[in-house]
Parts: C-alpha cells; sequence; structure tokens
C-alpha cells in the first residue's frame, strides 16, 4: 500500500526555538497558571515570615519616578503593580466579559440565567455575612467596615485549576456553570471597585478620560486598524483615570468591554483574495513580481481582519496575564507576616466566614430560588449536590479579593485580611476539591484517553 505524503507548511527551525518551544507548550497548559500563583504566593509568605521579611517590604516600597518639566510621576513599585500591571489585567478580564456576552455562555438570556442568579447571591451573601459578623463584635472599628468588598471576588484561575485537577469528572454543565458564574463575578467585582472604592473625584482629570474613551470610538469607526495608536491612546486614558480619583484599572475594563468582537473580514473573503494571490505562485512569478512586499503587507492585513480585535488581544495577552501579571501580583500581595492570633482577628475571621460559608450558601439559595420561580432551568445532568460542593470552589477569592484589600485598607489597614482572604481560599479550594471528589462519578476507564473539557473562552483565550 502507498503511503500518503504529507507537506508541512513550516517555518525553517532555528536555534532559539529549541529554548522557546518547551515554554510554548507549557504555556498551553491554562491550569499551570493557578500553579504559578499558589508557588508566588508561598514564596511571598516565606519572605514575608523570614529574617529577609524587611527587605521584602523595602523592595516592594521603592519609589520610582518618572519627571517632565516640573511634572512628577512617584509612586512605589507595590503601587505600580496595583494601578498599573494590574489595568493589563482588568483589560482581559473586561474582553473576556465581552466575549461571553457576545458569543458565550451569557449571550443567551435562559442559559446565562441560572450563573447570574447564583452569582448575585454569591456577591450579596458574603457582603451581608462580612459586615453582620463585624457588627455583632463590640470593639470593631469603623475602618473595618469598608472591607465588605474582600469575600464577594472570585478567582478564575484558581477554579479552572481545581477543574483541571479533576478532570473528565466534572461534568460540562458544571464547569460551564462555574466559569459563567465567574465571569458575571468579575463584573461585580468591577461595579464595586468602581463604585465602592473611590476616592475623591478630579473632574477635570475625569473629562479627560472620558474624551479619550470617546477617542478610541471614532478611531474605530474610522476604520482604524492599528494597535499602537489604541494603545497610545488607552495610556492617556489610563493615566487620567489614575489621577481622577477612580481606580485606574477600570480604565482597562472599559477599554476592554470596548474592543470589537467580530472580525472586520468573513472567511469568505479571505479565501477570496487568497485565491487573486495563487496565480502569482503558479506561474512561478513571485520570484520576479517587484510588489512582493506590498502583496505580503496586504495578505498581513487580510489575515489579521479574519480574526476579530478582540480574539487576536486576548490571545496575545492572556498569557503575560495569567503567567506574568497575577504572579507578580501574589507576590507583592501575598507577603504578610503569619500570626496564629491574626486568625481570630475579626476582620480575618470575617472574610474567612464570608468565602467559606457566605459564597457557597449565597450561590445555592440564589440558584434554588431562580429555579423555583421559572426564572432559570438546571441543566437535566446537574444536581444539586454537585451544585453545593461546586459552589465552595467560588469562595476561592486570592487574586481579587486582595485586590479589594488593597483598595479597602491600603497599607495602613489590617494586616489580618490577607490573612482571612489567604485562610478563606485555602478552606474553600479544599472542601470544593474533596466533596466534588466524593460525589462525582469516576471515569468509567481510568486508562482511556481522558476527552477535552468543554471550555469558554477563558479557558480557551
Amino acid at each position: 500500500m502507498k503511503r500518503k505524503e504529507t507537506v508541512e507548511f513550516a517555518l525553517p527551525k532555528q536555534p532559539i526555538d529549541r529554548i522557546t518551544e518547551p515554554f510554548k507548550k507549557l504555556l498551553g497548559v491554562k491550569s499551570l497558571s493557578g500553579a504559578l500563583l499558589i508557588t508566588c504566593a508561598c514564596f511571598a509568605l516565606a519572605c514575608a515570615n523570614s529574617p529577609f521579611a524587611e527587605s521584602y517590604k523595602a523592595f516592594w516600597n521603592l519609589k520610582v519616578s518618572v519627571t517632565f518639566g516640573d511634572f512628577q510621576f512617584r509612586h512605589s513599585l507595590i503601587h505600580l503593580v496595583n494601578d498599573g500591571l494590574m489595568a493589563i489585567f482588568f483589560f482581559v478580564v473586561g474582553m473576556e466579559v465581552k466575549h461571553e456576552l457576545t458569543h458565550g455562555a451569557l449571550a443567551d438570556a435562559k442559559r446565562a440565567a441560572l450563573p447570574v442568579a447564583a452569582a448575585i447571591g454569591g456577591m450579596v451573601v458574603p457582603a451581608l455575612v462580612y459586615v453582620g459578623y463585624l457588627l455583632c463584635q463590640p470593639t470593631t472599628e469603623a475602618l473595618a467596615i469598608r472591607g465588605w468588598g474582600i469575600p464577594m471576588a472570585t478567582d478564575i484561575a484558581f477554579v479552572v485549576g481545581c477543574l483541571a485537577v479533576l478532570g473528565s469528572r466534572v461534568p460540562p454543565s458544571l464547569r460551564i456553570l462555574l466559569l459563567s458564574l465567574a465571569v458575571v463575578d468579575d463584573i461585580g467585582a468591577i461595579a464595586v471597585i468602581a463604585f465602592g472604592y473611590t476616592s475623591d473625584l478630579d473632574l477635570s482629570w475625569l473629562v479627560l478620560a472620558i474624551v479619550s474613551i470617546v477617542l478610541v470610538r471614532l478611531l474605530a469607526q474610522l476604520g482604524v486598524r492599528r494597535f499602537p495608536v489604541y494603545g497610545f491612546v488607552g495610556m492617556i486614558a489610563w493615566f487620567a483615570f489614575h489621577e481622577s480619583g477612580i481606580h485606574a484599572t477600570i480604565g482597562g475594563v472599559v477599554l476592554g468591554l470596548m474592543t470589537p468582537a467580530n472580525a472586520p473580514l468573513v472567511s469568505k473573503k479571505f479565501y477570496q483574495s487568497i485565491l487573486q494571490n495563487k496565480a502569482v505562485f503558479q506561474e512561478k512569478r513571485w520570484e520576479t513580481d517587484r510588489q512582493r512586499a506590498q502583496r505580503v503587507r496586504e495578505l498581513q492585513r487580510y489575515c489579521r481582519e479574519t480574526v476579530s480585535p478582540l480574539e487576536y488581544l486576548v490571545n496575545t495577552l492572556y498569557p503575560w496575564s495569567a503567567f506574568v501579571i497575577m504572579p507578580v501580583f501574589a507576590l507583592a500581595n501575598a507577603g504578610v507576616t503569619i500570626r496564629l492570633d491574626g486568625f481570630g482577628d475579626s476582620v480575618a475571621v470575617a472574610i474567612m466566614l464570608g468565602l467559606f460559608l457566605g459564597k457557597p450558601l449565597g450561590i445555592v439559595l440564589s440558584s434554588w430560588l431562580a429555579v423555583k420561580l421559572n426564572m432559570a432551568t438546571k441543566p437535566d445532568d446537574l444536581n444539586w449536590a454537585s451544585i453545593i460542593a461546586g459552589s465552595f470552589l467560588a469562595g476561592i477569592g486570592f487574586t481579587m479579593a486582595l485586590f479589594i484589600e488593597s483598595l479597602a485598607f491600603g497599607e495602613t489597614g489590617f494586616d489580618t485580611a490577607k490573612m482571612g482572604v489567604l485562610a478563606g481560599s485555602f478552606l474553600s479550594a479544599m472542601t470544593g476539591v474533596g466533596l466534588l471528589l466524593y460525589i462525582l462519578p469516576k471515569p468509567v476507564d481510568a486508562d482511556a484517553k481522558i476527552d477535552q473539557p468543554v471550555t469558554t473562552s477563558l479557558e480557551s483565550s
């Protein structure tokens, strides 16, 4: 039997490929971002509880300044991470939310009803548990109440990591519910940051921020396709939000939500452009064609236009967000001096209760009410035991919870708040994974190849 020949269209291998290929394969494993986050958090905790604790804190408090004439921009490293790098993280979050609202699980009202209801309950009840517990304490400080938004957050990276550990046991409907819930949770967290933790407004800078956002819209309508142009205007918007008193990450969210989710050029038109250039190669005129550079630029533009700006940017920025920005954020913010008596502090206990008990209680109750009132439909292959077990995973609030904690309390706030976030997230992760391992059936054939899990844009991007 004659062997069928296959033709591989690949670029020639370069020496640098031997170094980059392993890293590219690792970046393709989405669950590794959660493992990297844990590693960086543990490293930060080790540094903060070691003889090098003062050096660790001093490093992140180093001042970085940019001077232009009489103007000076001077902030600490940790501030640049929380307000600068995290703006890129929230830009990616905004685009992922936009994708889910236009093409994903939240695009259809019937499919979105259950995760939306679950997310609302999973945000309201933890906040009420937090505030209620503190109000019952006789010595609660007024500043402590500002932390009501901390237990409302869910960390999507850790949820994806836990689902990856469970593998094919997780039914697709539960996976979609948890990831869609996390998307709605992100929307809620964005609203909390914008309206709950905004300082005094400077209207002149806010006007500049709005003008920058409007300019982005006008550039899109004019058909500008150069990303550097949008990057420059986006930097102005970020800086204006930063100086206005609204947290700078909101600028990233707004720009992410404005990113077009549809491709300008349909695949059929792209195929026609390929056919038009086909004759150049078939007739062997490519070597003598003086318009080769122009043709290459046209093909590059056609290739870019067949993919939506949102899909292209998420694919480009997701590795940076998941494997660089979030780990750096963990290194800068997870370092807290552990004191055993700190876990008994009222703020730490309130956060732990909000994450570990408030989250699953709110998710399950609101889901049950939505189904009971015929506002939402529960998938047939999803039972309440799985929803209860999975709801504990939503109590993993690591990245977003630490971020809101930094907004609520700042550098002079409660050190025990971070301990509450770490403890509550750990308990939620262990309980959620343990319950799902106990409840979900084992794979029929353990040696069989595990099927690829159903993914949303948050996993596939």
